[in-house]
């Protein structure tokens, strides 16, 4: 199945604009939503699919970096490329500092924005698949019972499976039928692997203050 065009969303309070670049997207193959303020798409938030946002700076009622902020506060992750008629250097450096695609100035040349749409998602499908992967590695460590945890914090650690039954109050036998269910559920063969999973999830693998098992 051939998958939908990504949808542009253009935000723009100038009808003209709105119009003339709905058309220009339209014949290059992409979907387009118009709102005519940033309290319309406020109202109706993008749906989580491939797309971008074209965005004006100035406009009545929310001016464009302030719904930058707001739709970041919401959560929504599409790359946003302002266009406008009022740049100025303080306010483009502000937007891409905020995390704008681009900034680029009325009029706007067609293979120019052309351009910037495909970066903006190109972006947006590596950080939905660095998302995605991520939230499968999330999934794989919420199925650890609570004890293997336990036994998986002070894995990642470096921990021998005596000095983790020592710490943990149970036998060495237990601390290894855990230690395999862990990278049964992590699927995972080594411990550089489990650790691995640990780094990407920011999961510390910092000192401990296990002890060592007194020797006898």
């Amino acid at each position: 199945m051939t998958s939908a065009p990504p949808i542009v969303h253009i935000v723009d309070d100038d009808a003209s604009f709105r119009r003339a670049i709905a058309r220009l997207l339209q014949a290059s193959g992409y979907r387009v939503l118009l709102y005519a303020s940033g309290e319309q798409i406020l109202i109706n938030p993008p749906a989580r699919e491939p797309g971008c946002i074209l965005l004006d700076i100035r406009m009545s009622g929310i001016g464009g970096l302030e719904l930058q902020n707001r739709l970041m506060v919401l959560g929504h992750a599409l790359p946003i490329v302002f266009v406008t008629g009022h740049a100025d250097i303080p306010t483009s450096v502000k937007a891409i500092k905020a995390g704008a695609e681009d900034f680029l100035s009325k009029p706007v040349a067609r293979k120019e924005l052309l351009d910037v749409i495909e970066r903006a998602l190109a972006r947006y499908r590596e950080t939905r698949e660095q998302q995605d992967r991520l939230n499968a590695l999330r999934a794989l460590v919420a199925r650890l019972t609570a004890r293997e945890s336990e036994v998986f914090a002070l894995m990642i650690r470096g921990k021998l499976s005596k000095q983790i039954a020592f710490a943990l109050g149970t036998t060495e036998r237990t601390i290894k039928a855990h230690r395999h269910s862990i990278m049964q559920k992590l699927q995972v063969r080594s411990i550089a692997e489990a650790v691995s999973i640990a780094e990407r999830l920011g999961i510390a693998a910092g000192p401990s203050s296990v002890d060592e098992p007194a020797s006898t």
